[in-house]
């Protein structure tokens, strides 16, 4: 039995390793986050009714996970230090935070910047493939970006989505840092890569190698790279929220995992 404990960060982030253990001919119990406990559970309700034999192949807890020989957890940095002490005994995935960044030149389009606000914008940035930093060129002119951005204005009327922007707003302006604002997100240099709700960061490099090596030294901290000409296993604009479904979680193969143990 594979045990799945999934993360609410965006609408059935658990589908994937329960779709991997189903397909290795494993039973799965699934712990849905309390933030998205319908999607999933109601999607294996159509697939039953479809095929009437899954019904013995999953099951819902909500309760303390029993009786199982693997374990495949997602969450926070925090949660994935008590996933690796409690499920040390069993063979175990474990996911921390990880985010998506995104690499400009300065000669983008701006329709190829549109399909870039899409990997910013979607899910408002809180799955680990949204792009939450972007590294631009020495003396880049973001007035192009910024009019790329301005077709997600729309995150403008989402009360919760304007909260954040506000927050964040008030302090950047109160700790005296330098920020770039359209009215519904903020621009900030900083080198971390995990940026607030309503927040994009970005980092100038110098050049293409001293990117790369910057990249590479820090990719256990990055889950995809949008870009164009830079990386072979770079994510296309617009396809940062489009995964496929050999598109494996932080570079594991969920299905190899699973077959080996």
């Amino acid at each position: 039995k594979v045990a799945i404990i999934s993360a609410g960060n965006v609408p059935l982030v658990g589908f994937h390793d329960l779709l991997c253990a189903l397909i290795t001919g494993n039973k799965a119990i699934v712990k849905c986050s309390s933030k998205d406990r319908i999607l999933l559970p109601t999607l294996v309700e159509y697939l039953t009714d479809v095929e009437p034999d899954m019904a013995d192949q999953c099951e819902f807890t909500e309760g303390v996970l029993k009786e199982f020989d693997v374990v495949i957890a997602t969450g926070s940095d925090n949660t994935a230090r008590y996933f690796e002490y409690y499920f040390r005994t069993k063979p175990h995935i474990i996911r921390k935070n990880r985010n998506s960044v995104g690499v400009l030149t300065g000669s983008e389009s701006l329709e190829k910047l549109e399909l870039l606000a899409e990997d910013i914008f979607r899910y408002y940035g809180l799955g680990c493939r949204s792009v939450s930093k972007v590294f631009v060129p020495e003396g880049y002119n973001f007035d192009q970006l910024f009019k790329a951005l301005i077709k997600f204005k729309t995150v403008k009327d989402r009360q919760r989505y304007m909260n954040n922007y506000d927050y964040n707003k008030a302090v950047y302006l109160m700790s005296d840092f330098e920020i770039l604002d359209n009215g519904f997100i903020i621009l900030k240099e900083d080198g971390n890569y995990a940026s607030p709700i309503a927040t994009l960061y970005y980092e100038f490099y110098e050049s293409k190698e001293s990117l790369l090596n910057k990249l590479n030294a820090e990719r256990d901290q990055i889950q995809c790279i949008v870009a164009e000409g830079l990386l072979a296993d770079e994510v296309n604009f617009g396809q940062s929220q489009r995964p496929a479904l050999n598109d494996y979680a932080d570079e594991v193969d969920t299905v190899e995992f699973l077959l080996r143990i």
